[in-house]
């Protein structure tokens, strides 16, 4: 598991620390632990139906806060709970570019153990930082 839930950092929030090698691994990281916090078993996701998404921000930071956004959004639009299959990363024009297959089903309250609705990812202390084991993030996801 390379994600920790932090009880202690927020009260009416949710805050988590991911970390991974590369952004491929911290961005399915960051990914992973949101979804992780409204189901219990992540394995109880099967890869029933695709999503394929892009995104771009002149920051890095800001692209995995839309990344994490877009995961809620498909829960919140489409009932989807979508883990990350594929993702890539290319530099263009001053910007980072995100492309990324993502695969799930719909929520089956009988299959899915809920435990709390994530509304969104707060940009209170928010991080997105390269430490010398790779990337290390900080998120608060307002519940």
């Amino acid at each position: 598991m390379s994600y920790e839930l932090l009880e202690d950092v927020a009260t009416a929030d949710i805050a988590f620390r991911a970390w991974g090698k590369d952004l491929p691994e911290i961005f399915k990281a960051a990914g992973d632990a949101t979804i992780s916090i409204m189901i219990e078993n992540l394995e109880s996701i099967e890869p029933r139906q695709t999503r394929n998404i892009s995104l771009e921000n002149e920051e890095l930071d800001l692209l995995l806060f839309n990344f994490i956004q877009e995961l809620i959004y498909y829960k919140d639009s489409e009932q989807l709970l979508l883990r990350t299959q594929q993702i890539n990363f290319e530099d263009k024009d001053g910007k980072h570019h995100l492309t990324a297959i993502l695969q799930g089903e719909k929520l089956d309250p009988q299959r899915h153990q809920q435990l709390v609705d994530v509304k969104a990812v707060t940009l209170h202390q928010f991080q997105l930082q390269k430490t010398n084991d790779g990337w290390m993030a900080m998120v608060i996801l307002d519940i």
